[in-house]
């Protein structure tokens, strides 16, 4: 006789129950992060609610690259910190999540640019960070695929290099992590919409769904696109400004390049995935919008500016295109904490930046939330940064937004 076993699942289904203790709204890595790191921390009476499903919003239409070559000394410690976290999240999660260390090269076609990466290597190296300008004949060994000729409209003259810029597996990320915090008891509710954030005397008391209403004296919003509309329910008004913005990949070829390529110059950034696809991505659309529709001004540009830095590219074929929500800053530096309304905490203005930080967030949040402080690592980025003119523009090592 055959013996159907009850069939496997990465999490479990509960029950929505009436109150928690801490409400998490946003089903992406930092929503899940945070939800993991406080199961660890003890706090196990968790809801995590998604609209729509698990890692639906900006943790699966990102473009998956990891990396800490930032500008500012804040941003610098924060990122090192969440790639280190990174380099070992496979063996914590048990959860096979295909990171893939193969460095990072910021291109430099101008003398101002490589000004910069001069700047941003001397700031990365006083931090112990693994950063380095480098020349063209250098360029030509790390990525012998490059156009390093003066026959281009703008020849590379040099570079930043980052040996520990990454890639990994998004959505491996995002179903290890909540898989982990279920098995750690946190209740994980997909296709679940908030409709509105309950305030009292200045507290957050809870949340209502389309499932109904939860009590929870401690609410977080990790929304990233959305910011600004979840946070409007609970009275907060973020200085936030929401872009898409678009990639693609093509067809799949044999390796070639075993490395990161980016050009803040050509607007364009070049990595290739673990099935082969070339993946191109460029700056955020320079118009508001919440929009996923994918333009073909974009695919025409940034595919000229590709070939432009690898000619084998050009018989590809554009195997299909995305759009994601990028929640942006005045300074390009997210915004994390507690608000003015009690017990409701953001995680936010990401930007494109929000991937590189998941598990480093999850950790300062969860401290957060437990301890009522803000963890050190974070000051910088609290809410209350715009009202007291304390900003941390991190627009130099914005690149083209990833």
């Amino acid at each position: 006789m055959i013996r159907y076993l009850r069939p496997w699942r990465m999490w479990r289904r509960p029950e929505l129950k009436k109150s928690y203790d801490v409400v998490i709204i946003g089903g992406g890595a930092h929503g899940l992060a945070t939800a993991y790191e406080l199961a660890k921390r003890g706090v196990r009476n968790v809801a995590v609610l998604e609209r729509s499903y698990i890692g639906a919003g900006g943790s699966g239409r990102n473009t998956t690259i990891i990396r800490s070559n930032y500008r500012t000394p804040d941003g610098v410690r924060f990122y090192d910190r969440s790639v280190k976290l990174y380099e070992h999240l496979s063996q914590e999660l048990d959860y096979n999540l295909l990171f893939s260390q193969q460095g990072h090269i910021t291109l430099a076609h101008t003398e101002r640019a490589m000004m910069t990466m001069v700047e941003r290597a001397e700031v990365n190296q006083a931090l112990r960070v693994n950063s380095r300008v480098v020349e063209p004949h250098e360029i030509a060994r790390l990525c012998p695929e490059l156009d390093l000729s003066n026959r281009v409209t703008y020849p590379i003259q040099g570079g930043l290099y980052h040996p520990p810029g990454a890639v990994i597996r998004h959505d491996a990320v995002v179903w290890a992590y909540a898989r982990a915090a279920d098995r750690l008891g946190v209740d994980i509710f997909p296709a679940t919409e908030v409709m509105g954030i309950d305030v009292a005397g200045g507290r957050v008391t809870g949340v209502r769904t389309n499932s109904g209403a939860i009590s929870a004296p401690t609410v977080l919003a990790a929304v990233a696109g959305w910011s600004t509309q979840v946070c409007a329910m609970a009275g907060v008004e973020l200085p936030i400004v929401t872009h898409n913005l678009q990639a693609y990949v093509t067809e799949p070829i044999k390796p070639m390049l075993h490395i990161i390529l980016v050009s803040a110059t050509l607007h364009v950034y070049v990595s290739q995935t673990d099935r082969g696809e070339m993946l191109i991505g460029s700056e955020i659309e320079p118009y508001s919008t919440f929009s996923f529709a994918s333009t073909l001004n974009f695919l025409e540009t940034s595919a000229r500016h590709a070939t432009e830095l690898l000619p084998r590219l050009r018989t590809l074929r554009v195997l299909r295109s995305w759009t994601g929500l990028c929640d942006v800053t005045p300074d390009y530096s997210p915004i994390m904490g507690e608000t003015d309304v009690g017990g409701f905490f953001v995680d936010c203005g990401w930007g494109t930046y929000g991937f590189k930080a998941a598990p480093i967030s999850g950790v300062c949040m969860a401290e957060a939330i437990t301890s009522g402080r803000s963890p050190e690592l974070i000051t910088s980025f609290t809410p209350s940064r715009f009202r007291e003119r304390k900003l941390v523009s991190e627009l130099a090592a914005a690149a083209v937004s990833h």
